[in-house]
C-alpha cells in the first residue's frame, strides 16, 4: 500500500480532524479530497447524488496515482460516513484499490434500520477495516454482525466503546493507531 485516499462525510470537508491526525502520523502519502459539491459553496449544502460522488472518487483517485507516480490498486481507499460509502460503491463497481477504510460507515439512514446500504457488499473482495462507534444510531454492531459476512474480502473492526457516528477527538488516536496496524499487515 504506498497511499490512501480520504473523502469527507456529508456535512464535512477534507480538514476533519481525524483526516489531518491520519495524514500526520503515517509513512504513506495521503490525500484529503473534497467531494466538487463541497468545493463549489464551503457553506452547508446537500451533497451530489451518489453516481457523482462515485465519479469524483473515480477521478481523484486517477489523478492521484499518476501524481504519486503508483497504481491505483497499490492504493487504500475510504473515508468517514458518506466518503467511505462512495468509495466503497466506487470499489464495488470495479475502481481498483489496495483496500478500504470505513470510518462511521452510515450502514441506513437514522430511524431508517430498514432502508440497509449493503446491496454492493458481495462485490467487495479486498481487505476492509471498520472503525464504528457503538453508539452509532447508523450502525450498532448487532446490524453490522448480521451484514459484514456479505464481504468476501477479510474484515477489521474496531469498535468505539459509548460513540456515536462522529467520535469525539479523544478518540483519534485510537482511530489512528488502528489504521496504522492495519495497513501495516
Amino acid at each position: 500500500m504506498k497511499g490512501l485516499v480520504l473523502f469527507h462525510g456529508a456535512g464535512g470537508d477534507r480538514n476533519h480532524r481525524l483526516f489531518l491526525a491520519l495524514e500526520r502520523a503515517l509513512p504513506i502519502p495521503v490525500a484529503r479530497c473534497n467531494f466538487a459539491y463541497r468545493d463549489k459553496d464551503p457553506g452547508r449544502r446537500p451533497p451530489d447524488r451518489m453516481p457523482k460522488l462515485i465519479e469524483s472518487v473515480r477521478q481523484h483517485c486517477e489523478r492521484l496515482a499518476k501524481e504519486w507516480g503508483i497504481e491505483q490498486d497499490e492504493m487504500v481507499l475510504g473515508g468517514r460516513s458518506l466518503g467511505g460509502r462512495a468509495c466503497s460503491i466506487a470499489v464495488a463497481n470495479g475502481l481498483p484499490a489496495a483496500g478500504l477504510i470505513l470510518l462511521s460507515y452510515p450502514l441506513h439512514p437514522a430511524k431508517k434500520p430498514q432502508e440497509l446500504r449493503v446491496e454492493h457488499f458481495p462485490k467487495l473482495d479486498l481487505p476492509v477495516l471498520l472503525v464504528q462507534g457503538s453508539s452509532d444510531p447508523l450502525g450498532k454492531e448487532p446490524e453490522f454482525a448480521q451484514y459484514l459476512p456479505m464481504i468476501p474480502g477479510e474484515v477489521n473492526q474496531v469498535w468505539l466503546e459509548r460513540t456515536g457516528h462522529d467520535p469525539v477527538g479523544k478518540h483519534d488516536p485510537t482511530v489512528v493507531a488502528a489504521v496504522a496496524d492495519w495497513l501495516g499487515r
